[in-house]
């Protein structure tokens, strides 16, 4: 009789998996040879066993079946079995079936059942929220959590509301899917006027904006109080009436957004809870939340926490080190020379080659919150101006921005960051606005390096927008060039023509480019200026500096 080959069988009961299977036919491979050369099962005896009835035994493999006096085959299978190679093959394949049927009904008894969460969760983790069951996720769209970016109790929420504001969510993205397919055929030609329904909704939103509340009441002073008191730093603070709902509802769209993005990074395998890095800094009299990943030494980035002296940006392992190095720390402001000093604001330039050691703690603290970051320790070749706000304790650090010492494409920014304690101040265009008073006096056209960052983008299109309606304002004549602009404000022709363009401020009529004045955005610029008022501007006449010759 031929032999056949063995394969691995599927599932006999429909619960279990194929490798279930594979396990069973290997574990009782020896006990079903066994039962070949003993005895066989045919036909008549495996359908007689199918419908409950007694099962009658086969002859031995050797045997050959007997014969009627003419040489023919009884007609009856229930008799004997058929001897032909297709019928043994048959006979062979159910009875390893029938074998393998009561294999799984005895022996995989004891089989864990299969879980039904995702095959990437690790269970033993646990979501560091005190009193969190790690149930539940902010986006709604997951069944467990393990960090707080995507915790519902940390945000005061429960996993039942996460899930209504999810579905809320994409209802809202339905909507406004539809209404983008709707305006497809508008986006064909470039610098359109805005629809009616563009209209409306910024009106709407204005409207919103205008319904904020000025102020809490004593009441909700109260609740706010009383709920940072129990919970501390362990929960989100009450956001409720502190700005316009419409406001309130994009912060929580965003905080979903990147808790499903950080999520899908995980699952990915590209974040790990447990990581080396920095979860916080102690920076002076404040304590910093960290956004991105820092090269610090192994030794420091696995504490989660660091501690910085503000002046010399010395890093340190806990509060008492930093108590006693502060203690003997003379250092009271940035190294360097001071060229700049207007009331409590100045401006240091440090040189990387003379202060190394400094410029490179600089780079470490700014990789925190700058992504596209890549200088940490190749601090030579660059000269950093660092700002500084002054008090009776010192000078602080407010930002800083780094530049090459011989740039080839006259880049007057290589690296720009305002503190996070400073941000949304109008210190960050006063860095902007100082690195292109010092490429004036050298003067040259400066423009910051590419890639920018995220916030440095938006930064410096504020800048460049309030630069050219200054110009455009205080402009008489009647023909204007962008080469003169540029002269004027030592800003690079191609970011004049980029900010003309998103303020619909550039049109080509007649074979010319025209540079239109759009009084009404001037207007809104004057108004703001004046409400703004000069607090936050740099002086050229406080500046005290040449430009350096050479390395």
């Amino acid at each position: 009789m031929p032999r056949r080959k063995r394969t691995a069988g599927s599932s006999s009961d429909g619960t279990e998996d194929s490798d279930f299977s594979a396990d069973v036919e290997h574990a009782e491979a020896a006990e079903i040879v066994h039962r070949r050369s003993s005895t066989r099962l045919t036909r008549a005896s495996l359908r007689l066993s199918r419908s409950s009835q007694d099962i009658k035994q086969g002859a031995d493999r050797d045997e050959t079946p007997p014969r009627t006096p003419t040489g023919n085959a009884p007609s009856s299978e229930s008799d004997i079995e058929v001897s032909s190679p297709s019928n043994d093959l048959e006979d062979e394949r159910l009875a390893k079936e029938l074998s393998l049927k009561e294999a799984a009904a005895h022996d995989l008894s004891h089989r864990p059942k299969r879980r039904r969460f995702h095959e990437s969760y690790n269970f033993n983790m646990k979501c560091p929220t005190p009193g969190c069951n790690s149930l539940g996720h902010l986006t709604g769209r997951h069944e467990r959590h393990f960090s707080i970016s995507g915790c519902p109790l940390y945000h005061n929420l429960s996993a039942d509301e996460c899930k209504v504001h999810a579905s809320t969510r994409d209802k809202q993205a339905e909507e406004r899917t539809l209404s983008h397919r709707q305006d497809e055929n508008r986006h064909s030609t470039r610098n359109q006027a805005p629809t009616e329904r563009q209209l409306r909704y910024k009106e709407k939103v204005t409207e919103l904006r205008r319904k904020r509340n000025t102020g809490l009441n004593k009441e909700q002073k109260e609740k706010y109080m009383e709920h940072r008191q129990s919970h501390g730093t362990s929960r989100e603070p009450l956001l409720e009436n502190i700005t316009s709902d419409y406001d309130l509802e994009l912060f929580r769209k965003a905080q979903a957004r990147a808790s499903d993005d950080l999520e899908k990074l995980r699952l990915a395998g590209q974040v790990s809870e447990g990581s080396n890095m920095i979860k916080t800094i102690v920076f002076g009299r404040y304590e910093l939340d960290t956004w991105y990943h820092s090269p610090y030494p192994e030794e420091y980035a696995r504490l989660g926490r660091l501690y910085m002296c503000e002046f010399c940006l010395k890093y340190m392992k806990s509060q008492t080190i930093l108590r006693r190095h502060m203690a003997k720390c003379v250092w009271k402001h940035p190294p360097g020379d001071e060229i700049y000093r207007k009331g409590n604001i100045s401006v240091f330039e440090v040189d990387g080659k003379k202060n190394k050691i400094y410029c490179q703690n600089l780079c470490l603290l700014a990789k925190l919150f700058l992504d596209h970051k890549t200088l940490y320790y190749d601090v030579e070749p660059f000269l950093f101006y660092v700002m500084t706000e002054a008090d009776n304790t010192g000078c602080h650090l407010v930002g800083y921005f780094s530049k090459e010492k011989n740039s080839f494409l006259n880049y007057n920014v290589s690296c720009i960051l305002t503190m996070p304690q400073y941000m949304r101040q109008g210190y960050g265009k006063m860095l902007i606005d100082f690195s292109y008073l010092l490429s004036k006096v050298e003067e040259k056209v400066g423009s910051p390096e590419r890639p920018l960052s995220d916030l440095g983008l938006i930064s410096y299109r504020s800048y460049w927008k309030e630069v050219l309606l200054r110009y455009l304002n205080n402009f008489q004549g009647k023909e204007i060039s962008i080469k003169e602009i540029s002269q004027e404000t030592a800003v690079n022709p191609v970011d004049i023509v980029s900010t003309l363009q998103s303020l619909q401020m550039l049109k080509y009529w007649k074979g010319k480019h025209l540079v239109l004045k759009r009084q009404d955005l001037i207007d809104d610029w004057k108004a703001k200026e004046t409400k703004r008022g000069n607090s936050k501007t740099i002086d050229p006449t406080a500046l005290k500096w040449t430009p350096p010759k050479g390395t």
